[in-house]
């Protein structure tokens, strides 16, 4: 997560679930710089840096970020949302929901504290189950109700993992769930490197929130990092964008670059 980050030109919100964070904040806490080392699979300075967020969660001393700008991984370098206008910040957070194993949901306004958390721990908040099934009955409805509240259609640019957060197949019986893949074509074989795989998660939020997309079919003009859409190897729900060249019917073809 970022520090001293830029935060300008969003009016501010709370998150929905600010007094659970606080307590699992406050579980983590209390563990030792061993366990969290540990429970993390991180060095001792990455899990002392986190035990010193746990202590102040939420306190005067802790510094509060809207959540587009608190996160630097991947995705969000790409996602540039320093780089937003006020018309599109504000596009943003009518749209767009941001998983969090430690806050549930985030709209991109809502002010969060600096955290590490995991959707497969147990801590004495979660109630003796893991922290991911602990959200899932409280999240499923309030991401069902939000889309079907708008047009009823859900562009899933996040990571597997967070599908855990939610009862998923609810979510895939209640409204139009599309998920893009990316993929690199290489000797005529398809890979997914991670790393490419978020960087065009995070490209395509940008684009969409840009252009305010409104119709399925506008994702098919993404283009982004030599990805282009693949006719071919996608369906209805799946908007395959291919790096490289040739397609699953064994016709090649070379993908300009733009």
């Amino acid at each position: 997560m970022r520090e001293r980050c830029h935060s300008a030109g969003i009016e501010v919100t709370h998150p929905m679930f600010g007094d659970v964070a606080s307590k699992f904040a406050g579980d983590l806490a209390r563990m030792t710089v061993d366990e969290i080392a540990d429970a993390f699979a991180c060095s001792r300075k990455i899990a002392e840096l986190n035990i010193e967020r746990y202590k102040i969660f939420g306190s005067d001393e802790a510094e509060l970020v809207p959540a587009v700008f608190a996160y630097y991984g991947q995705a969000y370098k790409h996602l540039k949302a320093d780089e937003f206008s006020v018309e599109e910040l504000e596009w943003a957070c009518s749209h767009l929901w941001i998983s969090s194993c430690m806050y549930g949901l985030l709209r991109p306004s809502d002010v969060i504290n600096q955290y590490r958390m995991d959707g497969s721990f147990i801590l004495p908040s979660s109630g003796g189950v893991k922290v991911a099934d602990f959200w899932k009955s409280r999240l499923t409805d309030i991401l069902i109700d939000s889309v079907l509240a708008d047009d009823g259609i859900l562009v899933y640019l996040d990571t597997d993992e967070y599908r855990a957060l939610f009862d998923w197949k609810r979510v895939l019986s209640s409204v139009s769930v599309i998920e893009p893949e990316f993929h690199i074509l290489k000797e005529g074989r398809l890979t997914t490197p991670a790393v490419w795989a978020k960087t065009c998660r995070g490209a395509m939020t940008r684009y969409i929130i840009e252009n305010r997309l409104t119709r399925v079919e506008q994702l098919n003009a993404f283009c982004a990092n030599e990805f282009h859409y693949d006719a071919c190897l996608s369906n209805a729900d799946r908007p395959v964008f291919v790096r490289g060249f040739g397609t699953s019917d064994g016709k090649v073809r070379i993908h300009p670059h733009r």
